[in-house]
């Protein structure tokens, strides 16, 4: 049976239609993988996004007269945002004080030059949003401000499960003084 031009030009662009909404959702699927891939194979460090680098944008002040504390305001909802440093490479946190660990999200990760396998994850933990795999890390480095601490035990999370990395109670623990007072959260090493 012989079909119509009309209609293998019709089955032609299905299938091209076809083809090209299943490339965009693998590529919606796969964001942050295939981000991540790009930049490795290009040998370029992924962009850094949001993330206020100079000192007027950023929440974080350094008192003048105390090189060791650190105050970070309180930004949208309350949450205490800044960037901070991970293993001398920016990445934005939100300091959090029910988080056990410092919790970095895959690709914050791998912008810190972070990089795990699949079969690093291997612990599985409960958070607010259901459970889910984390690679256990030692970091070499975690800056804030003028606060910096060596061998913070930290997770990598999989990809696409955290939005954004936690600065957790391995790093905040460590620290002669954390406290909030109007709206500002003072760190002390």
């Amino acid at each position: 049976m012989a079909l119509s031009s009309g209609l293998r030009r019709a089955m032609g662009l299905a299938a091209s239609w076809l083809a090209m909404s299943t490339s965009v959702a693998a590529m919606m699927l796969y964001h942050e993988e295939l981000k991540a891939g790009v930049a490795m194979l290009l040998g370029m460090p992924e962009r850094v996004e949001r993330v206020a680098l100079d000192a007027e944008a950023s929440p974080v002040r350094r008192p003048a007269e105390a090189g060791n504390s650190v105050e970070v305001r309180a930004g949208e909802g309350g949450h205490f945002v800044a960037v901070a440093h991970i293993n001398g490479r920016p990445v934005e946190v939100m300091v959090d004080t029910g988080a056990s660990i410092v919790a970095l999200s895959y690709s914050d990760a791998e912008r810190a030059g972070v990089f795990v396998r699949d079969s690093d994850f291997t612990q599985r933990v409960q958070t607010a949003n259901g459970f889910a795999r984390i690679a256990p890390v030692l970091l070499d480095s975690v800056s804030i401000g003028d606060i910096t601490l060596y061998d913070v035990r930290a997770a990598v999370s999989e990809p696409g499960r955290l939005k954004t990395s936690l600065l957790g109670m391995t790093f905040l623990s460590r620290l002669a003084r954390t406290e909030i007072r109007n709206g500002v959260l003072v760190l002390e090493q």
